[in-house]
């Protein structure tokens, strides 16, 4: 089993200064606050990364700084993916992987594939990457979720293809990923409402985005769950469950980038379509970083 991947991943940010600049001191101190407090592995230019509003050489500056403040610490997840096939492909052949673990590659989006154009575009991305790679099933953006079956035939059919991070909010679908998945494959919550519970089912941990900001209570949660300690995890889950819910109030990642604000870690700017959290939300975000 791939056991770097085991545990607690974060989606980390892409901080922003006011002038709407990648701000990479606070990026670092960002990756340097993780890996302190016990963050399994990093997860860089997601969603939460504000992956389609940065430009190629801003990726490339981003996996620079973080490279850097981690020092080969943790395994690092980057982010590859889109709805042209061929455009993924290029990105994989042209990008430094000599310091990425794998890439993270979400199932197209707008196109509306099949399932066999889904399975055809994994299928072509496996058969060129050097590294292993994380499937990202997330019905929610990409409006065409990719089907149990087809993740499963994947993962059957590629060893490479080492894990899926479902992100669907589906209960039943995880289940029945975990109950048929080959051995080795990974089940990744990508869901921190459910990953306690999906872990605590068999899952191999989560790509969280809450847990960047509590990292020592997140992941300690979701260790506690993969030794099977259900109360002392759940406890934890319950002090996070609240900002959980904020988080995603509005829109991701204004409402992580509110936490890390009152945290003093990093400004709140987000780029547009984007825009930063309501007054109202911030107040009820700032209350529970001050009460937590």
């Amino acid at each position: 089993m791939n056991s770097k991947f085991l545990g607690t991943g974060v989606a980390l940010v892409t901080p922003f200064k006011s002038d709407l600049s990648v701000d990479h001191e606070a990026l670092a101190n960002i990756v340097n606050y993780n890996i302190d407090n016990g963050t399994d592995y990093l997860v860089i230019c997601g969603t939460t990364g504000e992956s389609v509003t940065i430009t190629k050489q801003e990726k490339k500056d981003v996996i620079a700084t973080i490279s850097k403040a981690n020092k080969g610490r943790l395994p690092m997840v980057l982010g590859i993916g889109g709805n042209n096939t061929m455009a993924v492909i290029e990105e994989i052949r042209t990008t430094d992987l000599s310091n990425i673990d794998a890439i993270l590659s979400v199932s197209p989006y707008y196109s509306k594939p099949t399932q066999e154009g889904i399975y055809q575009h994994f299928k072509a991305i496996a058969e060129v990457s050097p590294v292993d790679i994380i499937l990202y099933n997330v019905p929610g953006r990409t409006s065409k979720g990719m089907e149990t079956g087809t993740t499963l035939r994947l993962a059957n059919d590629f060893e490479n293809i080492i894990a899926v991070k479902e992100a669907g909010n589906n209960v039943y679908n995880y289940l029945q990923l975990i109950k048929n998945k080959p051995e080795d494959f990974l089940v990744i919550s990508g869901d921190d409402d459910l990953a306690l519970g999906i872990v605590l089912a068999g899952g191999a941990g989560v790509i969280s985005v809450i847990g960047q900001a509590f990292p020592k209570e997140f992941s300690d949660m979701i260790r506690l769950g993969l030794n099977g300690e259900v109360k002392e995890a759940y406890k934890l889950h319950y002090r996070l469950v609240d900002v959980i819910d904020y988080i995603f109030e509005e829109n991701n990642p204004a409402g992580i980038k509110a936490v890390f604000e009152a945290l003093n870690l990093c400004k709140d700017t987000v780029r547009l379509p984007l825009v930063p959290a309501s007054n109202q939300l911030k107040e009820k975000i700032e209350d529970f970083v001050n009460k937590f």
